[in-house]
């Protein structure tokens, strides 16, 4: 009779909380339940991709370590991949094409791979082309997937610049109408994004979501 008059609160916290155990049986059972309850965008929002932001917070305060958020990360793409036919036909393809990786020369990944999870599970097309990536890269990634945005971390004030340089070769490619730019790290902060002449900063995976759908729909 309890699971009858189990509130959507409840279920949602079920979820946030099966994503910071780190196991993605927890978080399959806690979907399964949600599901025909909740909508599948309030599952992916309000449960899975709040417990992914409550893993990043722990792993910056060194209570969790890094494979906890890796497999934290795999359990959320499970839970999300299991909600795939309960989403609108085509939702994803009209969000827009976002290319999302670390600089040249900064092997940090982890917030970037949370960010690239939390817009993927937002309905965005995500193309992560990883860490230490070289700024031609992203610009033959964007031409190659017809990107909408590209995403570009720097966690060292030493690699800050190569935000800088994906800009400029973006302008000199005559690309750079055509693609907005969301720059993000520890050391970025939205004076450097308007000195570079990024469209947007983001502090964090949510708010990076939520500009890169203020920007893009």
């Amino acid at each position: 009779m309890e699971d009858a008059i189990i509130s959507n609160e409840e279920l949602l916290q079920e979820l946030s909380d099966a994503i910071v155990s780190c196991k993605k049986d927890a978080v399959l059972a806690a979907v399964e339940k949600a599901k025909g309850v909740i909508e599948p965008s309030e599952i992916i929002e309000k449960g899975l991709a709040a417990g992914m932001n409550e893993v990043g917070t722990l792993f910056e305060r060194g209570k969790l370590f890094l494979p906890h958020v890796m497999m934290a990360a795999d359990a959320m793409t499970s839970g999300v991949e299991s909600l795939k036919d309960l989403m609108p036909e085509g939702a994803e393809s009209k969000m827009g094409v976002i290319v999302n990786g670390t600089v040249e020369g900064d092997v940090h990944d982890i917030g970037k791979s949370i960010v690239s999870t939390m817009l993927q599970s937002a309905g965005f097309e995500v193309h992560d082309i990883g860490r230490d990536v070289p700024v031609k890269n992203f610009i033959d990634k964007a031409k190659e997937v017809s990107a909408n945005m590209v995403g570009l971390s720097a966690l060292m004030t030493t690699t800050l610049q190569g935000q800088k340089d994906v800009i400029e070769l973006l302008k000199e490619e005559g690309m750079r109408d055509g693609v907005k730019v969301m720059i993000g790290g520890a050391p970025a902060t939205q004076a450097w994004a308007d000195k570079i002449g990024a469209d947007c900063y983001a502090e964090n995976a949510s708010e990076a979501v939520a500009k890169a759908k203020e920007l893009l729909l």
